[in-house]
């Protein structure tokens, strides 16, 4: 899947990040790279939760468990 995240300038210095299709969906960083690795991270944890994609008018999409 891919998503679309706004990565801001911090008032306080680094980076703040948030994706708009997912909904509460935001996070941190000091450089560009951690906020890029803390974006999957949250990605991951929200999609982890149990919700509607439909809902999030996200189309032609799904969620799946792997086990590796």
């Amino acid at each position: 899947m891919l998503f679309r995240a706004i990565i801001h300038d911090a008032e306080e210095g680094g980076y703040w990040a948030e994706v708009p299709v997912l909904p509460g969906c935001f996070t941190e960083g000091d450089t560009l790279e951690e906020i890029k690795q803390n974006l999957k991270e949250a990605i991951s944890g929200i999609l982890d939760q149990d919700i509607d994609l439909a809902a999030l008018k996200i189309e032609h999409a799904q969620v799946v468990e792997i086990e590796i």
